[in-house]
Protein backbone atom coordinates (compact mmCIF):
# COMPACT_ATOMS: atom_id res chain seq x y z
CA UNK A 1 0.00 0.00 0.00
CA UNK A 2 2.47 2.85 -0.86
CA UNK A 3 1.43 5.90 -0.13
CA UNK A 4 1.51 9.42 -1.94
CA UNK A 5 4.21 11.70 -0.80
CA UNK A 6 3.63 14.67 2.29
CA UNK A 7 2.86 18.15 0.46
CA UNK A 8 3.23 21.29 1.52
CA UNK A 9 2.65 25.06 0.43
CA UNK A 10 6.02 26.90 1.32
CA UNK A 11 6.15 30.19 0.40
CA UNK A 12 4.91 30.04 -3.30
CA UNK A 13 5.78 26.72 -4.14
CA UNK A 14 4.37 22.67 -3.70
CA UNK A 15 6.65 20.79 -2.20
CA UNK A 16 7.14 17.35 -1.04
CA UNK A 17 9.75 15.71 1.90
CA UNK A 18 11.86 13.76 -1.20
CA UNK A 19 11.69 16.99 -3.61
CA UNK A 20 15.10 18.39 -4.48
CA UNK A 21 14.77 21.88 -3.27
CA UNK A 22 12.69 20.93 -0.18
CA UNK A 23 15.31 20.94 2.74
CA UNK A 24 16.37 24.73 1.16
CA UNK A 25 13.11 25.82 0.86
CA UNK A 26 12.11 25.01 4.71
CA UNK A 27 15.42 26.56 5.51
CA UNK A 28 14.03 29.78 4.01
CA UNK A 29 11.35 29.67 5.66
CA UNK A 30 12.69 28.87 9.12
CA UNK A 31 15.45 32.00 8.58
CA UNK A 32 11.82 33.84 7.13
CA UNK A 33 9.66 33.33 9.58
CA UNK A 34 7.19 31.26 6.64
CA UNK A 35 4.70 29.10 8.33
CA UNK A 36 4.20 26.20 6.05
CA UNK A 37 0.52 24.99 5.04
CA UNK A 38 -0.28 21.45 5.09
CA UNK A 39 -2.59 20.38 2.02
CA UNK A 40 -4.22 17.55 3.46
CA UNK A 41 -7.68 19.73 3.40
CA UNK A 42 -8.77 21.96 1.11
CA UNK A 43 -7.31 25.75 1.46
CA UNK A 44 -4.53 24.29 3.87
CA UNK A 45 -4.09 24.56 7.62
CA UNK A 46 -1.11 26.58 8.93
CA UNK A 47 2.27 24.55 10.46
CA UNK A 48 5.29 25.48 12.16
CA UNK A 49 9.45 24.82 11.49
CA UNK A 50 11.36 23.79 14.32
CA UNK A 51 14.80 23.89 14.76
CA UNK A 52 15.91 20.21 15.26
CA UNK A 53 19.89 19.37 15.65
CA UNK A 54 21.58 20.71 12.14
CA UNK A 55 18.00 19.99 10.32
CA UNK A 56 14.41 21.45 10.23
CA UNK A 57 11.05 19.55 11.46
CA UNK A 58 7.51 20.95 10.01
CA UNK A 59 5.07 20.55 13.12
CA UNK A 60 1.61 20.77 13.42
CA UNK A 61 0.42 23.83 15.74
CA UNK A 62 -1.15 23.50 18.95
CA UNK A 63 -4.22 22.33 19.04
CA UNK A 64 -4.63 22.17 15.23
CA UNK A 65 -3.95 17.69 15.00
CA UNK A 66 -7.89 17.16 14.67
CA UNK A 67 -8.56 19.23 11.80
CA UNK A 68 -6.23 17.40 9.10
CA UNK A 69 -7.45 15.32 7.38
CA UNK A 70 -7.43 11.44 8.66
CA UNK A 71 -4.75 10.00 7.31
CA UNK A 72 -2.81 12.63 7.18
CA UNK A 73 0.52 12.40 9.51
CA UNK A 74 -0.13 15.23 11.05
CA UNK A 75 -3.77 13.89 12.22
CA UNK A 76 -4.20 13.91 15.90
CA UNK A 77 -7.34 12.58 17.21
CA UNK A 78 -9.65 15.14 19.48
CA UNK A 79 -7.34 15.38 22.76
CA UNK A 80 -11.40 14.38 24.34
CA UNK A 81 -11.16 11.15 23.16
CA UNK A 82 -8.02 10.12 25.16
CA UNK A 83 -6.58 11.24 28.42
CA UNK A 84 -4.71 14.01 26.94
CA UNK A 85 -6.82 17.06 27.10
CA UNK A 86 -6.93 18.00 31.04
CA UNK A 87 -2.84 18.09 30.22
CA UNK A 88 -2.78 20.12 27.10
CA UNK A 89 -1.56 24.09 28.35
CA UNK A 90 -0.61 22.64 32.04
CA UNK A 91 1.19 19.81 31.91
CA UNK A 92 2.07 20.28 28.36
CA UNK A 93 3.04 23.75 26.84
CA UNK A 94 4.35 23.89 23.08
CA UNK A 95 5.69 26.79 21.57
CA UNK A 96 5.55 27.49 18.18
CA UNK A 97 8.15 30.17 18.54
CA UNK A 98 10.72 27.82 19.43
CA UNK A 99 9.58 24.56 18.69
CA UNK A 100 10.24 23.56 21.86
CA UNK A 101 7.80 21.61 24.45
CA UNK A 102 8.03 22.32 27.89
CA UNK A 103 6.59 19.45 30.71
CA UNK A 104 5.68 19.44 34.25
CA UNK A 105 5.95 16.32 35.91
CA UNK A 106 4.03 14.72 39.10
CA UNK A 107 7.57 12.93 39.66
CA UNK A 108 10.75 13.44 40.80
CA UNK A 109 13.72 13.32 39.10
CA UNK A 110 16.27 13.94 42.29
CA UNK A 111 16.43 11.75 45.56
CA UNK A 112 17.71 13.43 48.48
CA UNK A 113 21.35 12.31 49.52
CA UNK A 114 20.67 9.66 51.94
CA UNK A 115 16.91 8.77 51.39
CA UNK A 116 16.25 4.51 51.98
CA UNK A 117 15.37 2.88 48.97
CA UNK A 118 11.80 1.53 50.71
CA UNK A 119 10.89 5.40 49.58
CA UNK A 120 10.74 4.27 46.28
CA UNK A 121 7.15 3.71 44.71
CA UNK A 122 5.33 2.22 41.64
CA UNK A 123 3.79 4.91 39.15
CA UNK A 124 0.26 5.27 40.26
CA UNK A 125 -2.43 7.20 38.99
CA UNK A 126 -2.61 10.86 40.00
CA UNK A 127 -5.47 12.32 41.30
CA UNK A 128 -8.02 14.76 40.00
CA UNK A 129 -6.11 17.76 40.71
CA UNK A 130 -2.62 16.71 40.08
CA UNK A 131 -4.24 14.68 36.56
CA UNK A 132 -4.87 18.74 35.14
CA UNK A 133 -1.34 19.96 36.01
CA UNK A 134 1.64 17.62 35.87
CA UNK A 135 2.41 14.45 34.41
CA UNK A 136 2.37 10.87 36.05
CA UNK A 137 5.26 8.66 35.20
CA UNK A 138 2.39 6.72 33.30
CA UNK A 139 0.97 9.99 31.54
CA UNK A 140 4.66 10.78 30.74
CA UNK A 141 4.95 7.65 28.83
CA UNK A 142 1.91 8.08 26.87
CA UNK A 143 2.63 10.91 26.03
CA UNK A 144 6.42 10.19 24.47
CA UNK A 145 4.69 7.04 22.38
CA UNK A 146 2.23 9.05 21.35
CA UNK A 147 4.39 11.97 20.00
CA UNK A 148 7.12 9.45 18.64
CA UNK A 149 3.91 8.20 16.42
CA UNK A 150 3.90 4.57 18.06
CA UNK A 151 0.23 4.58 18.62
CA UNK A 152 -0.31 4.85 14.77
CA UNK A 153 -0.62 1.97 12.67
CA UNK A 154 -0.31 1.27 9.01
CA UNK A 155 -0.29 -2.22 7.16
CA UNK A 156 2.75 -0.95 5.43
CA UNK A 157 4.55 -1.28 8.70
CA UNK A 158 4.43 -4.82 9.18
CA UNK A 159 7.43 -6.12 9.61
CA UNK A 160 9.26 -2.94 9.57
CA UNK A 161 8.60 -1.68 13.05
CA UNK A 162 12.05 -3.38 15.49
CA UNK A 163 13.58 -1.99 18.89
CA UNK A 164 15.72 -0.25 17.11
CA UNK A 165 13.07 1.84 15.28
CA UNK A 166 10.99 2.31 18.52
CA UNK A 167 13.96 3.92 20.03
CA UNK A 168 14.97 5.84 17.40
CA UNK A 169 11.25 7.55 17.12
CA UNK A 170 11.53 8.19 21.07
CA UNK A 171 14.52 9.79 21.04
CA UNK A 172 13.12 12.05 18.20
CA UNK A 173 10.64 13.08 20.12
CA UNK A 174 11.98 14.21 22.96
CA UNK A 175 14.77 16.09 21.37
CA UNK A 176 12.56 19.12 21.91
CA UNK A 177 11.28 18.43 25.08
CA UNK A 178 12.63 20.21 28.01
CA UNK A 179 11.70 19.78 32.10
CA UNK A 180 12.22 22.48 34.08
CA UNK A 181 14.06 24.19 31.69
CA UNK A 182 16.46 21.12 30.88
CA UNK A 183 16.57 19.10 27.82
CA UNK A 184 14.71 15.85 28.79
CA UNK A 185 16.93 13.56 26.66
CA UNK A 186 19.73 14.24 28.84
CA UNK A 187 17.98 11.99 31.71
CA UNK A 188 16.66 9.82 29.30
CA UNK A 189 18.05 6.37 28.79
CA UNK A 190 16.75 4.03 26.21
CA UNK A 191 19.00 0.95 25.29
CA UNK A 192 20.07 0.67 22.08
CA UNK A 193 20.16 -2.37 19.80
CA UNK A 194 22.18 -4.97 22.05
CA UNK A 195 24.70 -7.20 19.10
CA UNK A 196 27.84 -8.96 21.66
CA UNK A 197 29.96 -8.52 18.73
CA UNK A 198 29.79 -4.66 19.98
CA UNK A 199 29.22 -5.15 23.55
CA UNK A 200 32.13 -3.25 24.85
CA UNK A 201 31.40 -0.34 22.98
CA UNK A 202 27.72 -0.10 23.87
CA UNK A 203 28.73 -0.64 27.45
CA UNK A 204 31.26 2.72 27.04
CA UNK A 205 28.57 4.33 25.71
CA UNK A 206 25.93 3.13 28.58
CA UNK A 207 28.61 3.80 31.55
CA UNK A 208 29.46 7.04 29.79
CA UNK A 209 25.96 8.22 29.68
CA UNK A 210 24.97 7.32 33.45
CA UNK A 211 27.85 8.54 34.87
CA UNK A 212 27.39 12.27 33.05
CA UNK A 213 23.71 12.36 33.84
CA UNK A 214 23.86 11.52 37.76
CA UNK A 215 26.72 13.63 38.68
CA UNK A 216 26.04 16.84 40.59
CA UNK A 217 27.92 19.09 42.62
CA UNK A 218 25.12 19.56 45.16
CA UNK A 219 25.20 17.77 48.63
CA UNK A 220 22.08 17.93 49.25
CA UNK A 221 19.92 15.50 46.11
CA UNK A 222 21.36 13.21 43.64
CA UNK A 223 19.89 13.21 40.03
CA UNK A 224 18.20 10.70 38.93
CA UNK A 225 17.84 9.31 34.77
CA UNK A 226 14.74 7.74 33.42
CA UNK A 227 14.43 4.39 31.87
CA UNK A 228 12.22 3.30 28.96
CA UNK A 229 12.91 -0.08 27.75
CA UNK A 230 11.52 -3.45 27.42
CA UNK A 231 11.13 -6.03 30.58
CA UNK A 232 12.80 -9.48 30.30
CA UNK A 233 12.71 -10.47 33.96
CA UNK A 234 11.61 -10.00 37.17
CA UNK A 235 12.89 -11.96 39.67
CA UNK A 236 14.48 -12.41 43.13
CA UNK A 237 18.10 -11.90 43.74
CA UNK A 238 20.81 -12.53 46.44
CA UNK A 239 19.78 -8.64 47.54
CA UNK A 240 16.19 -7.73 47.06
CA UNK A 241 15.00 -7.84 43.39
CA UNK A 242 16.38 -7.36 40.25
CA UNK A 243 14.70 -6.72 36.75
CA UNK A 244 16.28 -7.18 33.68
CA UNK A 245 15.72 -4.91 30.44
CA UNK A 246 15.73 -6.94 27.03
CA UNK A 247 18.84 -5.58 25.40
CA UNK A 248 20.40 -4.64 28.54
CA UNK A 249 21.38 -8.16 29.80
CA UNK A 250 24.70 -7.61 32.21
CA UNK A 251 23.53 -5.12 34.08
CA UNK A 252 20.29 -5.35 36.43
CA UNK A 253 18.38 -2.77 37.67
CA UNK A 254 17.61 -3.61 41.28
CA UNK A 255 14.52 -3.38 43.23
CA UNK A 256 13.53 -3.25 46.84
CA UNK A 257 11.35 -5.88 48.03
CA UNK A 258 8.48 -2.91 48.90
CA UNK A 259 8.96 -1.40 45.17
CA UNK A 260 8.58 -5.27 43.95
CA UNK A 261 5.10 -6.19 46.28
CA UNK A 262 3.81 -2.70 45.41
CA UNK A 263 4.68 -3.34 41.15
CA UNK A 264 3.00 -7.24 41.57
CA UNK A 265 -0.31 -5.44 43.25
CA UNK A 266 -0.63 -2.39 40.95
CA UNK A 267 0.43 -4.03 37.88
CA UNK A 268 -1.43 -7.47 38.65
CA UNK A 269 -3.42 -6.72 35.11
CA UNK A 270 -0.36 -6.32 33.02
CA UNK A 271 1.94 -8.40 34.14
CA UNK A 272 -0.99 -11.78 33.91
CA UNK A 273 -1.43 -9.97 30.03
CA UNK A 274 2.25 -10.34 29.52
CA UNK A 275 2.46 -13.70 30.97
CA UNK A 276 0.05 -15.04 29.77
CA UNK A 277 0.08 -13.90 25.55
CA UNK A 278 3.84 -14.64 24.10
CA UNK A 279 2.95 -11.62 21.25
CA UNK A 280 3.24 -9.43 24.32
CA UNK A 281 5.89 -6.89 24.83
CA UNK A 282 6.27 -5.40 28.18
CA UNK A 283 7.91 -2.10 28.22
CA UNK A 284 8.86 -0.24 31.96
CA UNK A 285 9.44 3.53 32.78
CA UNK A 286 10.92 4.19 35.43
CA UNK A 287 13.70 6.78 37.59
CA UNK A 288 16.41 5.22 39.14
CA UNK A 289 19.80 6.01 40.27
CA UNK A 290 23.59 5.22 41.14
CA UNK A 291 24.69 3.56 44.01
CA UNK A 292 27.74 4.43 45.72
CA UNK A 293 28.51 1.05 44.34
CA UNK A 294 27.33 2.16 40.72
CA UNK A 295 24.56 -0.16 40.74
CA UNK A 296 21.03 1.87 39.04
CA UNK A 297 18.54 0.94 41.68
CA UNK A 298 15.16 2.35 40.21
CA UNK A 299 13.02 4.30 42.21
CA UNK A 300 9.63 5.03 40.43
CA UNK A 301 8.26 2.13 38.18
CA UNK A 302 5.45 1.92 35.77
CA UNK A 303 4.35 -0.78 33.01
CA UNK A 304 2.76 -0.67 29.88
CA UNK A 305 1.81 -3.96 27.75
CA UNK A 306 2.15 -3.40 23.80
CA UNK A 307 0.99 -5.44 20.86
CA UNK A 308 3.69 -7.24 18.66
CA UNK A 309 3.37 -3.94 16.69
CA UNK A 310 3.82 -2.24 20.03
CA UNK A 311 0.58 -0.49 20.18
CA UNK A 312 -0.34 -0.09 23.76
CA UNK A 313 -3.12 -2.17 25.38
CA UNK A 314 -5.04 -1.64 29.22
CA UNK A 315 -6.36 -5.84 28.56
CA UNK A 316 -7.60 -8.32 26.81
CA UNK A 317 -10.51 -6.80 25.18
CA UNK A 318 -7.75 -3.63 23.77
CA UNK A 319 -5.90 -6.47 22.30
CA UNK A 320 -8.69 -8.36 20.65
CA UNK A 321 -9.41 -5.28 19.10
CA UNK A 322 -6.02 -3.86 18.07
CA UNK A 323 -4.69 -7.76 16.54
CA UNK A 324 -8.61 -7.38 14.52
CA UNK A 325 -7.59 -3.96 13.28
CA UNK A 326 -3.98 -5.24 12.25
CA UNK A 327 -5.49 -8.31 10.68
CA UNK A 328 -7.97 -6.21 8.53
CA UNK A 329 -4.86 -4.03 7.19
CA UNK A 330 -6.41 -1.25 9.01
CA UNK A 331 -4.97 2.28 9.18
CA UNK A 332 -5.82 3.46 12.96
CA UNK A 333 -4.56 5.02 16.07
CA UNK A 334 -4.52 4.04 19.64
CA UNK A 335 -5.96 6.47 22.24
CA UNK A 336 -4.04 6.48 25.67
CA UNK A 337 -5.64 7.08 28.98
CA UNK A 338 -2.54 9.50 30.13
CA UNK A 339 -3.93 10.54 33.86
CA UNK A 340 -7.18 9.71 33.33
CA UNK A 341 -9.05 7.12 35.99
CA UNK A 342 -9.83 3.21 34.92
CA UNK A 343 -13.74 4.80 34.96
CA UNK A 344 -12.93 7.52 32.69
CA UNK A 345 -14.66 6.53 29.19
CA UNK A 346 -11.41 6.83 26.74
CA UNK A 347 -12.10 5.86 22.93
CA UNK A 348 -10.02 2.28 22.12
CA UNK A 349 -8.73 3.67 19.09
CA UNK A 350 -9.44 6.36 16.11
CA UNK A 351 -9.80 4.59 12.55
CA UNK A 352 -8.18 6.57 9.70
CA UNK A 353 -9.00 4.89 6.64
CA UNK A 354 -13.08 4.94 7.17
CA UNK A 355 -13.28 8.36 4.78
CA UNK A 356 -12.16 12.19 5.64
CA UNK A 357 -13.30 12.06 8.95
CA UNK A 358 -11.78 9.87 11.71
CA UNK A 359 -13.75 7.17 13.09
CA UNK A 360 -13.68 6.73 17.17
CA UNK A 361 -13.84 2.99 18.07
CA UNK A 362 -15.01 2.83 21.74
CA UNK A 363 -15.60 -0.54 24.11
CA UNK A 364 -17.94 -0.53 26.66
CA UNK A 365 -17.26 -2.33 29.65
CA UNK A 366 -19.89 -0.82 31.72
CA UNK A 367 -19.02 2.46 31.16
CA UNK A 368 -21.31 4.84 29.52
CA UNK A 369 -19.29 7.10 27.03
CA UNK A 370 -19.06 10.63 27.34
CA UNK A 371 -22.27 13.14 26.78
CA UNK A 372 -22.28 13.47 22.55
CA UNK A 373 -19.70 12.28 21.51
CA UNK A 374 -18.33 12.02 18.06
CA UNK A 375 -20.66 9.71 16.46
CA UNK A 376 -18.11 6.30 16.79
CA UNK A 377 -18.07 1.89 16.75
CA UNK A 378 -19.18 0.79 19.85
CA UNK A 379 -18.60 -2.89 21.31
CA UNK A 380 -20.50 -3.92 24.34
CA UNK A 381 -18.24 -6.43 25.12
CA UNK A 382 -20.39 -7.80 27.87
CA UNK A 383 -23.40 -8.08 25.85
CA UNK A 384 -22.43 -9.02 22.15
CA UNK A 385 -19.26 -10.16 20.05
CA UNK A 386 -17.39 -7.77 18.38
CA UNK A 387 -19.36 -6.09 15.62
CA UNK A 388 -18.25 -5.58 11.91
CA UNK A 389 -15.33 -2.54 11.82
CA UNK A 390 -16.54 0.89 9.38
CA UNK A 391 -16.08 0.33 6.11
CA UNK A 392 -12.83 1.09 4.47
CA UNK A 393 -12.80 3.72 1.84
CA UNK A 394 -10.24 4.40 -0.76
CA UNK A 395 -8.32 7.53 -0.94
CA UNK A 396 -7.81 9.45 -3.64
CA UNK A 397 -4.20 9.62 -4.95
CA UNK A 398 -4.07 13.28 -4.24
CA UNK A 399 -4.94 12.85 -0.74
CA UNK A 400 -1.65 13.32 1.70
CA UNK A 401 -1.66 9.54 3.95
CA UNK A 402 0.39 8.08 5.90
CA UNK A 403 4.62 7.47 5.46
CA UNK A 404 5.62 4.06 5.43
CA UNK A 405 9.03 4.96 7.58
CA UNK A 406 7.69 3.06 10.59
Amino acid sequence: MESPACRYRIGDHVLAPGDERFEAAVAVAHADRVRPLCLCQEGGIEMYIARLGDGYLIKRMPFTGNRHAAGCLSYEPPAEWSGLAALLGTAINENPATGRISLRLGFSLTRAQGRQASAASVGADSGPSAASTRLSLRALLHYLWEQADLTRWHPGFAGRRTWAVVRQHLLRATASMLVAGEPLAARLYIPEPFVIADRDAINARRTSQWTQAASSANHKSRPLLLLIAEVKELHPSRYGFNAIAKHVPDQAFMMDPALYRRLEQRFERALTLWGSTPTIHLIAAATFGLSDAGVPQLEEVTLMPVTGQWIPVDDALDLQLIDRLVHEHRMFARCLRYNAPPAAAIAAATLLDAGQDAHALWIERGVAPPDNPDPGWRWQACSQPMPALPRRIERDPGDRTASLSA
